[in-house]
């Protein structure tokens, strides 16, 4: 009686902790920024669980796929057009439609085998195909053109590659990022050595344009005082001529300015003839001559 008692004691808590495992397989969860792909005897389901509490069969199994936002990162060779090599950092950001992750699940797989199988050839064929249209140079100074055509390089991929496996639109492209360009270094070492030359041309070129400046400079200033001077010389010029025009015009009128203008100027002395000690007096060929020095003048 004891062991028959045992017995079903055994099977009892056998079966109830069997019936307490498919009573708790009943019940799945799914993560926040996710979508369940359920997968019945190995089949997958063409409906999705989405995020949250829900109930399945006990022989279901539930796939949780990401449908957040994902980055993608990786870094590629490849060469320019003028044969320089070339690694390229790149980021893609992407994220799986939920609607479409039972298919994508299907006939891809998960995030695991998506990136390797479509991300990673997309980004290495494009970067590949556009590189070789720039030279190294060009893939710097115009890096917006080189990102803009690497983008639809890499949509147009993935769309292709989606389109032949059956799965078009299964992802969205948010944003594709080209983080650094890294070249060799004799490349390197190239291109500082230009901008060093191109930057000591262009000191040099200041430095002419500013000699040549101060230079101009110098000579304007010189001319501008020449012409002053000029201008003031010909202005006393133009001054003395009239006052010599009007004193000219003023003798004219007035002959006997002269003899004023002589008395005026007199300082006193009698000029001294030549040879002689004693002054000529003034002597006025007008009046009447005098008398021979020794004669007797009338009384």
């Amino acid at each position: 009686m004891e062991r028959k008692t045992i017995g079903k004691l055994v099977v009892g808590v056998v079966g109830g902790i069997l019936g307490l495992v498919l009573l708790l397989s009943c019940f799945t969860t799914v993560e926040s920024g996710h979508v369940g792909v359920v997968k019945s005897l190995g089949a997958v389901q063409k409906e999705s669980l989405a995020e949250g509490f829900h109930f399945k069969k006990p022989w279901d199994s539930v796939i949780e796929v990401e449908t957040r936002l994902h980055a993608y990162k990786t870094k590629a060779g490849a060469a320019s057009k003028d044969l320089q090599s070339v690694t390229t950092e790149i980021t893609v950001q992407y994220s799986q439609r939920a609607s479409m992750a039972p298919e994508t699940y299907q006939k891809i797989g998960d995030k695991d085998r998506l990136e390797p199988t479509v991300m990673a050839p997309a980004v290495q064929e494009s970067l590949k195909s556009i590189t070789a249209k720039f030279t190294a140079e060009e893939l710097v100074t115009r890096r917006q053109q080189v990102k803009a055509e690497v983008e639809d390089a890499i949509k147009t991929f993935i769309q292709k590659t989606l389109q032949d496996k059956g799965v078009s639109g299964a992802i969205d492209l948010a944003n594709i990022a080209i983080t650094d360009f890294e070249f060799s270094p004799d490349f390197n070492h190239a291109i500082e050595a230009k901008v060093k030359a191109e930057q000591e041309a262009l000191k040099a070129e200041n430095d002419k344009k500013k000699r040549i400046t101060e230079a101009e400079a110098g000579n304007a200033e010189k001319k501008l005082e020449a012409d002053a001077k000029a201008y003031s010389t010909e202005v006393e010029s133009k001054a003395r001529a009239a006052a010599i025009q009007r004193e000219a015009e003023a003798l004219k009128a007035h002959p006997n300015l002269i003899q004023l203008r002589a008395a005026e100027r007199w300082d006193g002395h009698l000029p001294v003839y030549m040879g002689g000690q004693q002054p000529i007096p003034f002597m006025n060929i007008g009046a009447t001559q005098p008398a021979p020095i020794g004669s007797k003048s009338e009384k």
